[in-house]
This record gives structure tokens, sequence and C-alpha cells, in this order.
């Protein structure tokens, strides 16, 4: 079962590099298979540049800044994914990237930009799937740990 992976460069600044767009999709279905999720999934990964992210962030989350990521999780109040018979695939939602904050954040962690890249879509990838940090009792342990080990999984390590 093949998870069906959207990826959308719409960005110039920051060069995405086939292996790039291998390591997104690697990062989408480890999280996948270590979540044990077991039907086929659609994702959507978007990367944009500066103005677009902060545009998002503003009339999505009322925050008028630039973020590195953004996560549009499509999961139902009832805990239902959205499926889709024409593509046979469970539409978990869409992940938005701004590539460079996420060079400027490699440079800032001293790691490499492909590290960034995969730890903002691990990240995103458990937000799809419901988890959440915005409450430190509520979950932040929890998702930041699984966050650890897939990436460790992967093969990035901090």
């Amino acid at each position: 079962m093949r998870n069906l992976i959207l990826i959308s460069n719409e960005q110039d600044n920051i060069d995405i590099s086939k292996d790039i767009i291998k390591l997104i999709k690697t990062a989408v279905n480890t999280t996948l298979e270590f979540e044990d999720y077991k039907k086929r999934a659609e994702v959507s990964v978007t990367i944009c540049d500066d103005e677009t992210i902060k545009s998002l962030n503003s009339r999505h989350r009322n925050i008028d800044k630039v973020t590195d990521v953004l996560s549009f999780p499509l999961l139902g109040s009832s805990d239902e994914f959205d499926y889709d018979l024409s593509k046979k695939a469970v539409a978990l939602g869409d992940i938005v990237i701004c590539a460079p904050r996420a060079a400027q954040q490699a440079v800032e962690y001293g790691h490499a930009f492909e590290r960034e890249i995969v730890f903002l879509v691990v990240h995103s990838m458990l937000h799809l799937l419901g988890y959440d940090h915005t409450d430190e009792r509520d979950g932040e342990e929890e998702m930041f740990c699984r966050q650890r080990e897939i990436l460790h999984v992967i093969g990035i390590e901090r």
C-alpha cells in the first residue's frame, strides 16, 4: 500500500533537491509506520517562502509573523478522517514548510537543512495524526518523545 504524498515547491529562495523530496516522503511514511497507521494516507506538503507562511499564519492563527511550519489536519470532530474514494486514501491534511525559515533554523541549531526539513515534516505529521503540544501537561512530552523516536528510526539525531 503506497501512501499518496503530494509535494509542491512554491518558492525559489532555497533549492529543493530530489534528495530533499525523497527525505520528505521518507519522513511521512516512517511516521505513519511508526504510528501503526494501517490505511493508505494522502498528505500534502507545500514548501513556501516567508511571505506566504506569514499570510497563512495570520489568517489561520491570528499570529502576524513568519513561522517554520504549519499543519492543517483534516481530522473531524468525531476523530474520523476524510476518505477520498477516487484515490482510495485517507486525506490526513496539509503541511506547509517555510524554506527560508527552515534554512535559518538549521544554521542556528548547527545541523543540515535536510535534517531540519525532516524534523518539521515528522513534527507536522504527528499533528496531522492528532498529537498536540499546546499544553505541557497534555501531550507535549508524549509528542516530543515520539518525534525523537521517529527521527532515530530515520537515522537523524539531534
